[in-house]
């Protein structure tokens, strides 16, 4: 296989390789995602509810998945993520958490985290595709814009070195084959849920695909790096970092370099379209009015701004991070636990629901006869 690879990066060019590699994990991860309705959102409010049914489940099985074939990956010396920006790199430990409740509030707020957005969108969500374009500006002004600064503020209240101090298995003192059973643990109740709770096959299949489709995306930008003599970042499945940078293709100058984010975006949304004309549920679908409006686009900017503090998404921090144990990635994916199941509450109260407070007709007494 790696003798195949470095023959079509000498005839296509690394960067050809890795967009059509991502396009085709971006298609496999957009169609499971959408038929077994994998939502961070939906799985948190079942948990905080006490409701351990199906969205909990199939969440469960995709994230066991991909901490169970990532950390085989490394075991089988198919995949050294020892150099990826996630563990290597000096993180925040502060930016991973508060990035994290602003955006576990903000996926609650516009019902989807960045990557069901999309995955909406192309289902003719139109309330999910406006919170996706609002995500991703919010996403480039929090990357290099005007809110640049107070995210660099917040990041630097509390960093961590990187190497074995951002290795959440290093600092437990733990190895990989500890975290393939605990991944077998998650694995086992993720199982019993499934089963509790009916799943049906695509619940089942499509949670342990979109798993898999995390694992294959660190495996194969690993391949293309041994591959290639070019410089090539090691990374995973993410959508806030793509988002902003599709945005600024559009927008700006199209001369930056395409690679593996630039082909995986926009086929997990050819991928869930696939997906929603499969199971006929492609249907167009606005705003009911101006208050939901409002919440969409606040929680937006939410996300973007929470995404980029915490290094990654849901599936970026939250499953591409937490499958290699890095000790921010799952700081970050406890604050989204955290911060959505304090909005879900907080907006379960008539208070705080944000809809239009009906008024009463005056009474006007009757003159009596």
């Amino acid at each position: 296989m790696t003798i195949d690879l470095a023959t079509l990066v000498e005839r296509h060019g690394t960067a050809g390789v890795l967009s059509v590699g991502g396009a085709v994990i971006g298609l496999l991860f957009g169609f499971f995602a959408q038929r077994s309705r994998f939502c961070l959102r939906a799985a948190v409010i079942e948990f905080w509810r006490g409701k351990f049914a199906e969205k909990l489940s199939v969440w469960l099985l995709a994230f066991a998945t991909a901490l169970i074939a990532v950390q085989g990956l490394i075991l089988a010396g198919w995949l050294d993520v020892s150099g990826v920006r996630q563990l290597a790199n000096r993180g925040s430990l502060s930016g991973a958490l508060v990035g994290g409740l602003l955006f576990g509030v903000g996926m609650i707020m516009t019902r989807g985290c960045a990557s069901r957005l999309l995955i909406l969108s192309a289902n003719g969500n139109l309330r999910a595709l406006l919170s996706g374009l609002v995500f991703a500006v919010t996403a480039q002004a929090t990357l290099a814009g005007s809110l640049a600064p107070l995210r660099a503020e917040i990041a630097s209240w509390w960093t961590v070195e990187g190497g074995a101090a951002r290795n959440l298995l290093a600092l437990v003192g733990a190895g990989h084959w500890d975290g393939m059973v605990l991944g077998a643990l998650w694995l086992a109740v993720a199982l019993y849920f499934s089963w509790r709770s009916g799943n049906k096959a695509w619940m089942w299949l499509g949670g342990l695909c979109t798993g898999l489709a995390v694992a294959l995306a660190w495996w194969f930008n690993h391949a293309v790096s041994q591959a290639s003599f070019d410089v090539v970042q090691v990374q995973g499945l993410t959508f806030s970092g793509p988002s902003a940078e599709w945005l600024m293709r559009v927008l700006a100058n199209p001369g930056t370099i395409f690679g593996f984010d630039a082909g995986m975006l926009p086929a997990v949304f050819v991928g869930s379209l696939l997906g929603a004309l499969v199971g006929r549920e492609f249907k167009i679908e606005g705003f009911k009015d101006g208050y939901s409006m409002a919440r969409y686009i606040g929680g937006a900017m939410a996300m973007g701004f929470g995404s980029m503090l915490a290094g990654g998404c849901a599936v970026g921090a939250g499953m591409t991070g937490g499958a290699i144990f890095s000790l921010t990635a799952w700081l970050a994916l406890a604050g989204m636990w955290l911060g959505a199941g304090f909005m879900d509450r907080w907006l379960a109260e008539p208070i705080h629901s944000l809809q239009p407070v009906t008024q009463q007709a005056p009474i006007v007494e009757q003159p009596a006869p």
